[in-house]
């Protein structure tokens, strides 16, 4: 297969697609919210997971919380999780390698999350891959997904039109924002099952099963 002809841009998602967090995030959510007498579940993680905070909080209430409010929530739970995290992490499987090969064949990548954009450069600078993206957006201040504000900024970062622009999600709602932008979008089950993420153009369990097929498929 010829890749000269691949001709799009990447755009990471972070928790559950370049490192696995979401046990971290779980349990600071847990433990930031008990705090305020408010319980979060598993099932209220899954149902919230790739939503920035706003958003969880949102669904945690059933309103609109006061805004500075919802920041001191935040902030809270953000300085616990980057602490959790300080003993390090490991990039999902394939990451590297895919991180590698698509920088290789000249296109642009960007990170698209949700996060605070503190916990992306922690996580970022810790996993030593800053040097393969082109822009980085955080969601934190956007709509959260499945909007799809992040993508489509994070498209106009880099300069590619949504339908030149390849999403990896692993998230009900960010599978959902990617298809909103207009954007190609591959799933990987890190967090969701294959059923929950049907809205993907390809499901994988992870990235060592995707491979030049499956891209020149999409493009």
């Amino acid at each position: 297969m010829q890749t000269k002809h691949f001709a799009f841009a990447v755009l990471w998602d972070m928790d559950g697609v370049l490192v696995d967090t979401g046990h971290a995030h779980f349990v600071t959510w847990r433990d930031t919210l008990a705090e305020i007498g408010k319980t979060y579940t598993q099932d209220d993680f899954r149902a919230t997971f790739g939503m920035n905070n706003a958003g969880v909080l949102r669904y945690v209430f059933g309103e609109e919380p006061d805004p500075n409010f919802s920041r001191e929530v935040g902030d809270k739970k953000e300085i616990l999780f980057r602490q959790l995290i300080k003993a390090g992490v490991n990039p999902l499987p394939g990451v590297q390698d895919w991180l590698g090969w698509f920088r290789k064949q000249g296109l642009k990548q960007a990170i698209a999350s949700s996060a605070p954009r503190e916990n992306i450069d922690a996580l970022v600078d810790g996993l030593k891959i800053r040097a393969y993206f082109d822009a980085i957006v955080s969601g934190a201040d956007l709509p959260p997904k499945p909007n799809p504000h992040v993508f489509l900024h994070a498209a106009y970062q880099i300069g590619m039109p949504p339908e030149r622009c390849l999403v990896i999600e692993d998230s009900v709602a960010g599978v959902g924002g990617a298809r909103r932008a207009g954007m190609k979008c591959i799933a990987v089950t890190t967090t969701n099952s294959a059923g929950q993420l049907r809205q993907a153009h390809l499901v994988l369990t992870d990235l060592t099963e995707l491979n030049e097929e499956h891209l020149a498929a999409l493009f």
